[in-house]
């Protein structure tokens, strides 16, 4: 049956004139920080910050920190479940393209970084509180998750993907603040320290339903280990530049939504549990409204049910039973 998917994909240039689509989940980092009187002003500072962490990071014959600059695609994906034109926003991810200024050359970066997704609010925000609601303990249904990580995997195994795009995703997320992080010897020379969770966390299972497997490190520069969701071998199947372009750019959409983690004046030590309470961290010039993203999230779950979970409900469930 996952052949009755037709997916189809959108790009657009994430620059100081990007304006957000109708079907962009405005809680998305990019989409939120293009709203407002200082949207132009946002837009241009996160990407100044973004050719800055990549030159920092790829320093070699760079002496002025000015050979690269990075080229951000928003990529949305469409999904028409019935094949009769009535599509829905189903994923909506960045491209890394890097400008290297000494050579002429641009170079393809990797796909995925940030990840937006419409039915992960419904799970997240709708069906879990509606699981838990008057009960004294908090529980996970049994199948949450298995819906949007079977359309993920369709997705990334379906003809279009292969299409556009030459290697698999890489998603970067902030690290759990109920979580501890342990530092270990294993030092990446452009990931940095690996560092391992004392526990999997509930989005941890949620990516591994959608084929993702996780490994959390912290770059040098940085103060907190960042959440590297991806397939394959992270280490191996990536180029440093390939890598450097997502650290800079999530590492600095990090800074600018949790300025408490990863903004912090004090660097992640041996034995790390982030903490969102933390007021010895430093804000950056560049204007966002966390309370809003978080109600917002709410009514865009509430948007995917309308539009997608409750009208196709039948089918996406046969569906997702039978997706090998």
């Amino acid at each position: 049956m996952s052949n009755n998917f037709n997916f189809t994909i959108k790009s657009i240039s994430l620059d100081e004139n990007y304006h957000p689509s109708n079907s962009t989940r405005i809680t998305t980092n990019f989409a939120n920080l293009a709203r407002g009187d200082s949207r132009r002003e946002n837009l241009s500072n996160a990407l100044k910050m973004i050719d800055n962490n990549f030159n920092a990071l790829a320093d070699w014959d760079n002496p002025k920190g000015d050979r690269y600059s990075v080229e951000l695609e928003i990529v949305s994906v469409d999904m028409d479940i019935e094949r009769d034109g009535q599509a829905f926003p189903s994923i909506e991810v960045l491209k890394t393209n890097i400008i290297d200024h000494k050579n002429n050359q641009r170079i393809e970066g990797i796909v995925g970084n940030n990840f937006s997704s419409y039915v992960r609010d419904y799970d997240f925000s709708v069906l879990l509180l509606q699981h838990n609601k008057d009960k004294e303990k908090f529980t996970i249904p049994s199948n949450f998750g298995d819906l949007h990580g079977n359309l993920f995997k369709c997705f990334i195994n379906s003809d279009v993907y292969k299409n556009n795009f030459k290697k698999l995703p890489v998603i970067c997320l902030s690290v759990s603040d109920n979580k501890i992080y342990q530092r270990t010897e294993n030092q990446h020379p452009i990931l940095g320290h690996e560092y391992l969770p004392n526990e999997s966390s509930l989005t941890e299972q949620y990516f591994k339903k959608m084929g993702l497997q996780v490994r959390y490190f912290m770059p040098a520069n940085s103060v907190a280990p960042l959440a590297f969701y991806f397939f394959g071998d992270l280490l191996s199947d990536y180029t440093n530049l390939e890598l450097i372009s997502t650290i800079s750019t999530m590492g600095t959409f990090q800074k600018i939504y949790r300025p408490e983690i990863y903004n912090a004046n004090a660097t992640a030590g041996k034995c790390y549990q982030p903490n969102l309470k933390n007021l010895d961290h430093s804000l950056t010039q560049i204007v966002y409204d966390r309370e809003e993203r978080s109600q917002l999230a709410i009514a865009q779950g509430k948007f995917a049910e309308e539009h997608f979970i409750n009208p196709y409900q039948t089918v996406l469930e046969q569906w997702s039973a039978n997706y090998a």
